[in-house]
């Protein structure tokens, strides 16, 4: 029990059937053909060393095999997380390469531990505060930021410029420096990444064009006439060591680890949880912010840099009928051979069609579609989206993920500042009660107002709760009770107890008696152990609407013999 909670993908590989076998070795063959590629060319969005993108797949691959939930999911280098570490470690390297692979492993172990400590203090709710339209527009910010930091090298030249929109400044400033050769390199290169799928889907695309366009430039010399090859890669396997740091270092890269162990943990939930539920299974999130977590370590200490879920990858795996985690130990151990013995021919490797690799990257995060989807059911929410990948684009990754996640959660505070509510009547035609307001024939029964307040009663709508209730009240002549429909009131806090108590004492002292029906949960347990339900000695709390109007109405029918009896009108005591 205890293993397969810790280590569910150890789990799953201690009872592994046999006839999984192929499909799984065929799965890893097909994700390690996608994922080098992709791995080279994503180092180079951070400024590091190619051989570095595969050292962050090959230690965290096996690690999230053994530790990870999911059967399909494949961690590696992802655009967006590669992305955000460029820009937290660009400015503290200053242009010293060993600086920046120094801090890439710092930043990465520090998003380790962080996703770590998020999965034992069970945080894993946070996922649901980036909503899907949060995640799209920050998706779409990162797309269109790799389109224009990588366009440079498909068209023979450094976009100097920091964000989107200096960048793009730049490229129409020196278009006339384009080197076109190369540019009909990236150019062709685009071609074959975009036929290649429609015409061959299950070939890896990516692996086909980088290997096709090595061959062109090994053989006619391309680096020769001022083509940008990759240049040498060191083989052999990475050496496992702890950064050396500071506590000044760490401290200056701490908020962006938290935005890139944020970021990377909502989209390989999302990932993860897409094909899990197509395949009938569930994940556990906060297992799975530990299982990254320890995947990014293993990352770190390998002179990795920060990983993610690889929907691409993960795609593939999908797609091949990969089975179980096998298959990223085996693309792993594919990866980690390459390193070992075939790393000479990746020298000729031309930097056009790495760039025209992560320019189909960088279009394939852009998602129109959804923004269609999103304007036909939500203006605010397209709002959030838009402005989203404005902030990504505009003030950096973090910063505009923020302000879109603050303005979600001051719209869901908003609308719980001002809930619907409603006064109860019958409709001819209809059963139950229904919302008088928007029925002109409804009736009511005389004296009494029905009123119900459709969200949990907290420190900030408890005095709107208080003058709705009291409006209604005012609204209806001769009233002589209410009845306070509490089904959907989920909670009530400390101010929502003293706002309810101050409704009650106020139609007191005007004659008028308060009950409440369909308390349950945490909001009747609020009342008893507020005392609330004790100071009502019971009488007038009910367990649906129909029983509280029933006893109004034997109470009104008391009133009126006691009336015709005595000539007078007696005081309202408490509902039977």
């Amino acid at each position: 029990m205890s293993l397969s909670r810790w280590l569910p993908g150890l789990a799953n590989l201690l009872h592994y059937r046999r006839e999984w076998f192929r499909a799984d070795v065929q799965a890893g063959l097909s994700v390690a053909a996608i994922q080098i590629p992709i791995a080279i060319a994503y180092a180079q969005i951070a400024g590091l060393p190619p051989q570095v993108g595969l050292y962050a797949c090959i230690l965290p691959m096996m690690v999230y095999a053994l530790v990870g939930s999911s059967r399909q999911l494949m961690v590696g280098p992802d655009a967006a997380t590669c992305a955000m570490v460029a820009g937290a470690i660009a400015p503290l390297a200053m242009g010293d390469p060993d600086r920046l692979l120094q801090l890439s492993v710092v930043v990465t172990v520090l998003v380790g531990l962080m996703l770590i400590a998020a999965g034992v203090a069970r945080a894993g709710f946070i996922a649901s505060f980036f909503s899907r339209p949060i995640l799209i527009g920050y998706l779409n910010g990162i797309g269109l930021s790799l389109l224009a930091g990588q366009l440079g090298k498909v068209v023979g030249f450094k976009i100097e410029g920091s964000g989107f929109i200096l960048a793009m400044i730049n490229f129409f400033e020196r278009v006339g420096e384009i080197h076109w050769l190369t540019l009909i390199i990236g150019l062709a290169a685009l071609a074959l990444l975009i036929w290649l799928p429609r015409r061959y889907p299950k070939l890896p695309s990516a692996l086909v064009t980088v290997a096709v366009f090595t061959l062109i430039a090994g053989v006619f010399g391309l680096d020769n006439h001022g083509v940008a090859v990759l240049g040498h890669v060191p083989g052999g396997m990475p050496e496992l060591a702890w950064p050396q740091t500071s506590l000044e270092e760490m401290k200056s890269l701490l908020r962006d680890a938290l935005g890139i162990a944020t970021v990377s943990f909502c989209s390989a939930m999302l990932t993860a949880r897409s094909f899990a539920a197509r395949h009938g299974y569930a994940i556990n999130a906060n297992h799975e912010f530990v299982a990254l977590g320890v995947s990014n370590l293993a990352a770190g200490v390998s002179q990795g840099f920060a990983i993610s879920g690889a929907d691409s990858r993960t795609a593939v795996n999908d797609m091949v009928g990969g089975k179980s985690q096998l298959v990223g130990i085996v693309a792993a151990l594919v990866i980690a051979l390459i390193l070992m013995f075939f790393t000479a021919p990746m020298a000729w490797i031309p930097q056009a069609a790495l760039g025209a690799v992560l320019l189909m990257a960088g279009w394939g995060l852009i998602d129109v579609q959804s923004l269609r989807k999103i304007w036909a059911l939500s203006r605010f929410e397209l709002c959030l989206c838009v402005l989203t990948t404005i902030g990504v684009l505009g003030v950096g990754v973090l910063p505009g993920i923020i302000i879109a996640v603050t303005l979600a959660i001051l719209r869901l505070l908003y609308s719980i500042y001002q809930p619907t509510d409603a006064v109860l009547g019958w409709a001819p035609g209809i059963e139950g009660q229904v919302d008088i307001s928007r029925h002109k024939d409804a009736r009511t029964v005389p004296g009494l107002v029905v009123y119900r307040f459709d969200d949990a009663i907290l420190f900030f709508n408890a005095d709107y709760f208080k003058m709705r209730l009291l409006e209604a009240v005012q609204r209806e002549a001769n009233a002589k009770a209410v009845l306070f429909d509490a089904e959907a009131v989920s909670s009530i806090d400390v101010s929502g107890i003293a706002a309810l108590r101050e409704v009650r004492d106020t139609l007191k002292a005007q004659g008028i008696e308060l009950g409440i029906a369909r308390a349950r949960g945490a909001f009747l347990r609020m009342l008893v152990r507020s005392g609330l339900a004790r100071e009502m000695e019971n009488h007038l709390l009910y367990g649906s609407v129909r029983a509280g109007i029933r006893a109004y109405r034997l109470w009104r029918n008391r009133v009126r013999r006691e009336e015709a009896n005595a000539g007078k009108v007696a005081p309202v005591p408490n509902l039977p």
